[in-house]
C-alpha cells in the first residue's frame, strides 16, 4: 500500500456519516451504510469500504442515486420475500433483507430474500455474517451496475465480478467466511497496477478482441476482466458459470436489470436497478444443538493442522485473513493513503460536510 496514515474505525465512521448526511440520506440509513462500509475496511477489504465514496459521489452527481429511498416489501411468503431498494445504495436494503431472512429462518428453518432496484452494497461477506450472529448459515450474492467480466470464448464484458459470500458458525473458532469474486482478480488490483505503471500477468484481462493483455492501463481502458480461472486452459468456464449463477440469483430472480443489456432494454431507466440475494439457513433443521458447530470446528482444526507445503506458511481457512486484519486494524487503526485522504476532503468540501481526517 502507498504511504498511509491510520485512523480509528470510529473516526472514519464519523467522516462517512458526515458526508452521507450532507448528501441528504436519512439518519437510520446513514448509520447502517457507514457501519457496513467501515466493516469492510476493518476486514481489509479496502476496495469496498470508504474508497467507494468516490463511486457513490459519481452516482449522486450523475443523478443515478436516490438518497431518500423507500424500502418496501413487494412480495412475501413465510419463507421468502422480495424487497424494492428504492433506487438508493444497497447497504441499507441489504441489511434489512438479511434481517428479514433471519427472522423467517428463526420461524421456519430457512429464509430467502431477494432485492431489486438497489445499487452497490459493499462487501458481500458482511451480510452473510449477519446470519452467523444468530447461529445460522448465511449466503449473499449481488449483481452490478456495469459489466466488466468477459465470458469464456467471448470478447466483450457481460457480467460483473459477481461475488459469492458464504458464512457458517463454529463454536471455538471464528466463523468460516468465504467472500470471493467470480472474476480472476478484483478490478482494484488492475487499477493499482495501472496507477504504478506495472504489468499484469496474462490471464487477468483482455482487449476488445478477447486477447490477453499485460498492460494494466490498456486493461483498464477496455475493463474486460477474465472469469475465475483466467483462460480456457485453466478452466475459466467454471468462473464463468459461477458468475452466471450469481447473476441468475441476484438479477433474474428479483427482476433487477442485467447490466449488459440495460441500455438496450431500459434506455430511459432512472436508476441502475441492481439486484441482490440473501439466504439464512438454520443448522438445527438438520442437526442436534451444537453438532454442526462442533463438527465445523473439527474440520477447521484438521485443515490448520495438515502437512504444509511450506513450513513457514500455515494453511488458512476462509475468514482467517480477515480475522487477522480485524485484530490489527482495531488495534492500530485503518490505513488511509494520502490520495484517499485528498479524495475524501474533496468529496466533503463539495457537499459542505466537515472534513475530520486532518493529520
Amino acid at each position: 500500500m502507498a504511504a498511509a496514515k491510520t485512523f480509528s474505525a470510529e473516526l472514519l465512521s464519523r467522516q462517512v456519516s458526515a458526508i452521507l448526511t450532507a448528501w441528504g440520506m436519512p439518519p437510520e440509513q446513514v448509520e447502517v451504510t457507514a457501519r457496513v462500509m467501515i466493516a469492510a475496511d476493518l476486514r481489509g477489504i479496502d476496495t469496498h469500504g470508504i474508497a467507494t465514496l468516490s463511486l457513490y459521489d459519481d452516482f449522486r452527481r450523475w443523478g443515478k442515486l436516490t438518497l431518500t429511498p423507500e424500502i418496501k416489501v413487494v412480495r412475501e411468503s413465510p419463507v421468502t420475500a422480495l424487497l424494492d431498494g428504492g433506487g438508493g445504495l444497497g447497504h441499507f436494503p441489504g441489511v434489512k433483507a438479511m434481517e428479514l431472512a433471519i427472522a423467517k429462518c428463526a420461524a421456519t428453518g430457512v429464509g430467502v430474500v431477494a432485492v431489486r432496484n438497489s445499487n452497490h452494497y459493499g462487501a458481500a461477506g458482511i451480510y452473510a455474517l449477519q446470519a452467523v450472529e444468530r447461529g445460522f448459515i448465511g449466503v449473499s450474492t449481488t449483481g452490478v451496475w456495469r459489466p466488466g467480466v468477459v465470458p469464456t470464448f467471448g470478447a466483450e464484458p457481460m457480467f460483473g465480478t459477481n461475488p459469492i459470500a458464504f458464512a457458517a458458525p463454529a463454536r471455538r473458532h471464528p466463523p468460516f467466511c468465504l467472500d470471493m469474486a467470480t472474476s480472476t482478480v478484483a478490478i482494484g488490483k488492475v487499477k493499482l497496477a495501472a496507477l504504478h505503471g506495472e504489468a499484469i500477468p496474462p490471464g487477468w484481462a483482455l482487449d476488445n478482441e478477447g486477447r490477453a493483455v499485460t498492460d494494466a492501463k490498456n486493461a483498464m481502458k477496455h475493463l474486460s476482466m477474465t472469469p475465475l480461472g483466467g483462460t480456457p486452459e485453466m478452466s475459466s468456464h467454471k468462473g464463468y458459470g459461477l458468475g452466471a449463477m450469481v447473476e441468475i440469483l441476484s438479477t433474474i430472480l428479483p427482476g433487477a436489470c442485467f447490466s449488459a443489456t440495460r441500455q438496450q432494454k431500459n434506455p430511459d431507466a432512472e436508476r441502475y436497478n441492481v439486484g441482490q440475494f440473501f439466504l439464512a439457513l438454520d443448522p438445527k433443521a438438520f442437526r442436534g444443538e451444537g453438532e454442526f458447530e462442533s463438527d465445523l470446528d473439527d474440520m477447521i482444526d484438521a485443515l490448520h493442522a495438515m502437512k504444509r507445503a511450506d513450513p513457514a506458511q500455515p494453511v488458512l481457512v476462509p475468514g482467517d485473513p480477515e480475522q487477522a486484519q480485524i485484530a490489527g486494524r482495531t488495534r492500530d487503526g485503518i490505513p488511509v493513503t494520502e490520495e484517499m485522504a485528498r479524495n475524501l476532503r474533496r468529496i466533503a468540501e463539495s457537499c459542505g460536510a466537515e472534513f475530520l481526517l486532518e493529520t
